[in-house]
């Protein structure tokens, strides 16, 4: 939604058509690969996922417990939490999956690592040169995303001030 424009998924999430000609060498383009973005969003999507698990998981001494977890059984809970621990190991070896393709890019010459980090690379003359994005819009959604963790991790009641049956 924000950054450069190649970092927005409107312009680096694309159809498996894309994928095919990637694969077969015809996709040409800057920004992330029709695979990367199926990488990024696989991702994004375990990563939720996990976020998702652990805030109804429990641990077994009770120490340890997702803010949501009182809206579950104990049972459940229980069943969440194995699959959140369980889960870990994917987003573990996607973490592990990307990195090792920014490796492998690197060895083929192509360096990736400072532009995911400033988001300007140097593009081929006559490529569509990428819009900038800007950091104040940044820095607002980072602020909103840290609000909402900081809300949800406090413990803020999900419906008001509605509370489970005991």
């Amino acid at each position: 939604m924000v950054g450069s424009s190649t970092a927005r998924f409107a312009s680096f999430v694309r159809g498996p058509g894309a994928v095919r000609d990637y694969l077969r060498g015809r996709w040409r383009g800057i920004g992330h690969t029709p695979l990367g973005a199926l990488s990024v969003l696989a991702l994004f999507a375990a990563v939720a996922i996990q976020a998702g698990l652990g805030l109804f998981s429990e641990d077994e001494d009770g120490i340890f417990t997702g803010p949501l977890s009182g809206l579950i059984s104990i049972d459940t809970s229980d069943k969440v939490r194995d699959i959140h621990e369980l889960w870990f190991n994917v987003v573990l070896g996607l973490i592990i999956l990307h990195v090792a393709a920014i490796i492998f890019y690197r060895f083929r010459g192509k360096h990736l690592t400072k532009p995911m980090i400033t988001g300007r690379a140097a593009i081929d003359p006559g490529t569509r040169p990428m819009r900038a994005g800007k950091w104040w819009v940044a820095l607002i959604c980072l602020a909103v995303a840290i609000g909402i963790v900081r809300w949800v991790v406090a413990g803020a009641p999900p419906f008001g001030h509605w509370t489970p049956p005991t």
